[in-house]
């Protein structure tokens, strides 16, 4: 045990790391309270509405993420669900979350304007995370898990206004063809990394050390404190994100929207107690837009426009596969970390920051080595990128599998196989995540660019789900430690084998479907709606400026 100024470590290594959160985040706190403040229109080339957006977002994701890296844990340890089920309701959750903004954006884009909508679902998330802090004496049995199932309702309509217009009203305000509009979302992606790098570390450990309510508490309060700043920074604005046609939301109807999202909450409150509920939605309703897009492809386009549909939709099938195992890492990867692996005295919970800490130091690399390669001609096209990504998550989990069976199974895992599966599947997300979030709005044509980005969220959507499924197969209780710790590192395996085979059809096949692209005749005016549509993996924050 280390004793700090303020709080009790169980490692040296725990306390430097909470301790160097803080101070990042206070830096970052201060950093963009004078940045804002500054009498001029514009501070380091760029409007102070991007910094108000930033202060903004980086609290957001604080709030989430800070409840996303216990939430796994205050599903068993709290309220004594089973951990198969435990998973399901994780991935249940995550998929409204990622089907959210589908609507959301709509809602925005056709009757209240992104700032209403953003301010909308700050609402939402403030109470919602708050809520989260309510715990009650714990079990299935105890009425408070009402009030927890109405926090995670609150948090995933929340999220699905806030993060689906957010980053849009950061493109608002650059012209189309302003050279700034890609740094600004490289800086607007960062403070998404730093609000969930931190939260994880700092809620994380509260949460699992002092008690549930404290790590919740915490969320909800960094959720406030972005509320406050995007309430007080309007101004900075400069009146962007308002409705494109004010006389929709004349007389009453503007509250009309806000209890069509009330109704959204009571609908996900119901939804995440019945998971199979999520389930069926994403057949039905996933199938449905599949077949509808193929439909009006064949029938409606032009054979180059249908073939960019053909390719836009094998990258999206293909998608469901990553995110199906990348999204391990906040339900079967974080109880592995906590029970099996050498974890030096740290909260298993704070590994959660170590993807979003890799995120902010890679993306400009690999940004740069995109470019880089596009000079010389030798960048992969995006579904080689895909490839590989899919190929990159799969090793991940092997990597893991052998550093912890090299051991003995009777043996913690090293902690450095965290690390590394961590990094795999980092560097697989930025070869698919921003690449495909690029691709699909150059492939659509202008009049179906919404539809592609609704069918891209419901594949995110779908391999969340299949996520939480891929989890509930690991769950051994009642088997013993040891047995447990097999019965996981098999699925792993057995995942990762079927993804790296995966990964390599795709790479075989990425020529043919590179050619559907017909790359060399798209013009400019396909990419409208290039709105950056949020969510924390799916952040527009680096955009390849290839056309591969």
């Amino acid at each position: 045990m280390v004793e700090g100024v303020f709080f009790t470590f169980d490692s040296a290594f725990e306390m430097w790391t909470f301790r160097v959160a803080v101070i990042a985040l206070a830096a970052f706190l201060i950093g963009g309270v004078v940045l804002i403040t500054r009498p001029q229109e514009e501070v380091i080339g760029h409007p102070k509405g991007l910094f108000l957006l930033f202060m903004a977002e980086m609290w957001e994701r604080f709030s989430y993420y800070g409840m996303r890296a216990l939430l796994i844990f205050y599903l068993i340890q709290h309220w004594m669900f089973a951990e198969e089920k435990a998973y399901v309701i994780y991935g249940a959750y995550t998929a409204l979350v990622y089907i959210a903004p589908v609507v959301g954006g709509y809602l925005a884009d056709q009757y209240i304007g992104q700032r209403k909508a953003v301010l909308f679902g700050a609402v939402l998330l403030t109470f919602g995370h708050f809520f989260m802090a309510f715990e009650g004496s714990g079990g299935q049995a105890d009425p408070m898990i009402n009030v927890f199932w109405l926090a995670l309702a609150l948090i995933i309509v929340g999220s699905g206004f806030l993060k689906a217009n957010i980053s849009v009203i950061v493109g608002q305000l650059y012209p189309r063809t302003d050279v700034r509009r890609d740094p600004a979302y490289t800086i607007f992606y960062m403070g998404i990394n730093v609000g969930a790098a931190t939260a994880s570390i700092i809620c994380g450990y509260l949460g699992q050390t002092y008690g549930w309510e404290y790590g919740f508490g915490l969320a909800g309060i960094g959720m406030l404190i972005g509320l406050i700043f995007f309430v007080v920074g309007k101004p900075l604005l400069l009146g962007q994100g308002e409705p494109k046609d004010p006389a929709k939301i004349k007389g009453g109807k503007e509250f009309a929207i806000y209890g069509a999202g009330l109704a959204m909450v009571a609908l996900c409150w119901a939804a995440i107690q019945y998971q199979e509920l999520v389930g069926t939605v994403l057949g039905v309703f996933g199938g449905g837009l599949v077949a509808y897009v193929l439909f009006t492809a064949v029938t409606k386009l032009a054979p180059e426009e249908r073939d960019r549909i053909f390719a836009a939709m094998f990258l999206i099938l293909t998608s469901i596969v990553f995110w199906a195992l990348f999204e391990q890492a906040g339900s079967s990867l974080n109880v592995f970390t906590d029970r099996h692996v050498d974890t030096q005295g740290v909260n298993a919970s704070m590994f959660q920051s170590i993807n979003a800490i890799y995120i902010v130091l890679l993306a400009p690399l690999f940004a740069m080595l995109w470019q880089g390669l596009a000079r010389k001609g030798a960048e992969p096209s995006t579904p080689m990128k895909f490839g590989l990504a899919v190929i990159q998550v799969g090793l991940g989990f092997l990597v893991l599998v052998w550093g912890a069976e090299s051991v003995g199974i009777n043996v913690p895992t090293p902690v450095i196989f965290i690390f590394l599966i961590y990094l795999l599947h980092t560097t697989g997300e930025l070869c698919l995540s921003p690449v495909g979030l690029s691709a699909m709005n150059r492939l659509s044509p202008g009049h179906m660019a919404s539809l592609i980005m609704g069918t891209w969220f419901f594949a995110s959507a779908t391999g969340n789900f299949a996520a939480g499924l891929i989890a509930a197969a690991t769950g051994g209780e009642g088997v013993g430690e040891e047995a447990g710790k097999q019965v996981v590192l098999d699925v792993y395996s057995t995942v990762g084998w079927y993804a790296v085979a995966i990964g390599v059809g795709v790479m075989v096949i990425s020529p043919l479907i590179k050619r559907l692209m017909h790359l060399d005749s798209i013009k400019d005016d396909a990419l409208e709606g290039q709105a950056e549509a949020g969510l924390e993996a799916q952040e527009g924050g680096v955009h390849p400026t290839s056309r591969v």
